[in-house]
């Protein structure tokens, strides 16, 4: 990857900082403390811990006499990082009243300006290194846009007012019939060529052997999937996996996280507030549990995480409605190596447990994803983005 110019990465650095808070501004500083589940981070959190990575990886080690803005910062708002130390419970997030949403935002001024004097003053021979760690800060902040809006999402949820992020307006679809790419295989190239960004779990490019095979070119829709509700679908234990059915059974699930029926009426809670089910739209919300069993109920399967990538540039609704699960667990590419020091510790620790969704969502920062893109999350969650492309055997 090419180092950007200090222009280009200022603008970046602007545009990446000043978008989270402005998916901020329409929350009340009680909105941002509260915590509905330990996956769930308060959208103070978000802010704060964003701005504590460009502290600890960039400022602290690379401009001399930085003075940090609060040194309880550092335990604080350290996410998983071991390396560098002792951090605050995740689940007992939401029980952080102070510092408060004004400190927060102090805080992240505080560390802008320093971070802006860092990118005009760095030298010259260090610069790729340092611009390459400022680009991986703000892809990072990018994803906590992400988790930001799907975290505040199931906070308002939870409150009996079901109140609206923000206000939108619900634009009636049509579905079209599901339609099915024919993909020869074979052997073929997987993975970031290098050019421009990406994460380390997207390298390095290797070959891996398809077999022919199909892959649906919609998502499958919430009147596909309110047909499997009507089947049984949650009742029928021979769909799902083990884990799965025991999930089931332990939740009690019986729809897409959000959504209500009343009376054979279905109704689900948005970001814009709960409004009635559109058959046309994909359906979100379903872990990777319910996505298989779907798929089995169908006669087809989830695609491979390869198959996905192979035939991402045939694909509708790739990467603008929800992410896909995959059938692939998420593992290291062959020859996959974590950065050196705290870094290292981004994605390669969490390669066990979990399965990969590719795409992107609604909610996904305009121009962060890429065929490549490797999402990942353990297969029974549903508070995330997911939704389901069909695949099968040619």
């Amino acid at each position: 990857m090419t180092a950007q110019t200090r222009d280009a990465l200022a603008q970046q650095h602007r545009r990446v900082r000043s978008q989270t808070e402005a998916l901020a501004s329409p929350l009340h500083p009680e909105d941002q403390v509260v915590q509905s589940m330990p996956d769930v981070s308060p959208t103070k959190w978000h802010r704060a811990h964003t701005t504590w990575f460009f502290e600890t990886f960039l400022l602290a080690p690379n401009v001399k006499e930085y003075e940090h803005f609060h040194e309880s910062y550092t335990y604080l708002f350290n996410s998983y990082y071991e390396v560098v130390g002792a951090r605050h419970p995740r689940p007992e997030r939401g029980l952080l009243s102070r510092p408060t949403v004004t400190d927060i935002a102090r805080y992240r001024a505080h560390v802008d300006d320093a971070l802006t004097a860092l990118i005009e003053s760095c030298p010259d021979d260090e610069w790729p290194e340092t611009s390459a760690l400022i680009e991986l800060g703000l892809h990072h902040e990018q994803q906590h846009q992400e988790l930001l809006l799907m975290d505040i999402k199931h906070v308002l949820s939870c409150n009996p007012l079901e109140p609206a992020y923000a206000e939108g307006q619900c634009s009636s679809r049509v579905a079209t019939p599901m339609a099915w790419v024919d993909v020869d295989g074979g052997s073929v190239e997987i993975g970031h060529d290098g050019e421009g960004f990406g994460f380390d779990n997207e390298f390095p490019r290797h070959v891996v052997h398809l077999d022919p095979y199909r892959i649906a070119d919609r998502l499958v829709t919430a009147a596909e999937w309110i047909a499997f509700v009507d089947d049984d679908g949650y009742h029928r234990p021979d769909l799902w996996l083990a884990d799965g059915w025991a999930a089931v059974q332990a939740h009690g699930w019986e729809a897409p996280l959000y959504w209500w029926n009343d009376d054979d009426d279905w109704s689900v809670f948005t970001l814009a507030g709960r409004r009635a089910v559109d058959p046309a739209e994909p359906v979100g919300h379903v872990s990777h549990f319910e996505a298989d069993a779907f798929a089995r109920w169908r006669g087809e399967r989830l695609p491979t995480e390869f198959e996905w990538e192979h035939a991402a540039a045939a694909l509708h609704q790739r990467d603008d409605e929800q992410w896909q699960w995959t059938a692939s667990a998420y593992l290291p590419y062959p020859r996959f190596q974590p950065a050196p020091g705290a870094v290292g510790e981004y994605n390669g620790k969490f390669m066990s447990g979990q399965m990969v969704l590719r795409g992107g969502a609604g909610i996904t920062p305009a121009g962060h994803t890429r065929p490549t893109y490797r999402n990942f999350f353990p297969p029974g969650s549903r508070w995330m983005y997911g939704g389901v492309r069909l695949a099968g055997d040619a």
